[in-house]
């Protein structure tokens, strides 16, 4: 395939990309620096990316995941054009709709139908399509009479409630999200994850940040892995959750092992694909993934709930543990935390 075609293919396409920031000790060393005759340096550099390189097809979910200051909102800022890079070249092909940090986009003494408007104005939206899109974006928001109040007076829960609605409602062919649903309610993100699925099948572009790894498996359709700055993987997101949670372990070594005989290029190999893909297919419960019971009222064998029960399901398969009583039945099922084997938690309705 010609570069030519591989162009038009990819919505985003990120090459060598790199970002250096200087860093001074003093502040009095940036001034010493600038009028040095000897041009001595007084910083020292900081590779927040190293030499990034990867593409995002059109229509495609990518999640990008990695420790706090591996990157991953640096990256995000250069594709939106909010960062430019120290070297290396990004390409970008459709109209962007970005939910970057909270206050990002809006001015805080307008109101919020006023930065509505603000960011309907800025991607380029009269003011006649905007009154045409006004109540999907209210309906969506859900914060009542507070939008006509000014911005610097909400919570951060109806910030962000606002600014998705107007990101994920002006028909955006390629969305980017970083971390931001986090200040959401669990309702409120299950709204959003629903409405990012109903634009996905329209064939959006979304590329997301988040440190919830469910959300990841559960939504991309691929996953870049970044470290320090530096491209580690990118593959399968089951696969890649493991190879992240290496890192968080500390287990470098073993990450090292395992790239060097399963990759190729940062890519799964053939015959790790097709054992990925014979995990889906043969419907058992894959690693990391967090399965629900639809209809609350029986567990995999058809066995009848008691209710105000949780009961664990093993990876293995073997029959259930019966859990604590619990007062609380509104909640979603949670996965279960347990450093002794993979558990997962349901709590039925």
């Amino acid at each position: 395939m010609s570069m030519n075609e591989q162009g038009k293919e990819n919505a985003i396409s990120v090459r060598d990309v790199t970002k250096v920031y200087r860093l001074y000790d003093k502040p009095i060393d940036r001034l010493k620096e600038s009028v040095s005759i000897s041009h001595k340096n007084y910083h020292r550099d900081f590779y927040a990316l190293k030499g990034l390189s990867f593409q995002v097809k059109k229509g495609e979910t990518v999640g990008i995941i990695g420790t706090n200051g591996s990157g991953k909102s640096t990256i995000l800022k250069i594709i939106t054009g909010v960062l430019t890079p120290t070297s290396g070249e990004v390409n970008v092909d459709g109209k962007i709709s970005a939910l970057l940090e909270l206050g990002a986009g809006f001015n805080m003494d307008y109101t919020g139908i006023e930065n509505v408007y603000m960011n309907g104005t800025m991607m380029g939206y009269t003011k006649k399509e905007m009154d045409a899109k006004l109540q999907d974006i209210l309906d969506f928001a859900e914060i009542g009479d507070f939008v006509y109040q000014p911005v610097k007076t909400y919570s951060s829960g109806m910030f962000v409630r606002l600014a998705f609605a107007v990101a994920i409602n002006i028909d955006p062919e390629i969305l980017i999200v970083d971390e931001a649903l986090s200040v959401g309610d669990v309702f409120f993100q299950a709204k959003c994850y629903r409405k990012m699925e109903e634009i996905k099948q329209r064939g959006t572009t979304i590329l997301m940040v988040t440190h919830d790894m469910g959300s990841i498996i559960k939504y991309c359709d691929k996953v870049v892995l970044l470290n320090k700055g530096e491209f580690i993987a990118e593959g399968e997101p089951g696969h890649m959750v493991d190879l992240y949670k290496k890192i968080l372990a500390n287990q470098l070594d073993s990450l090292n092992e395992e790239l060097e005989s399963d990759y190729s290029g940062g890519m799964l190999g053939d015959e790790k694909k097709a054992k990925a893909e014979e995990s889906h297919s043969d419907g058992s419960l894959m690693k990391d993934k967090i399965t629900i019971n639809t209809d609350r009222t029986e567990y995999g064998d058809g066995r009848d709930l008691r209710p105000g029960t949780l009961r664990f399901e093993r990876k293995s398969h073997k029959p259930p543990v019966k859990g604590r009583d619990v007062h609380d039945q509104g909640a979603d099922p949670l996965p279960c935390a347990d450093q002794e084997s993979d558990l997962y938690l349901h709590d039925p309705r």
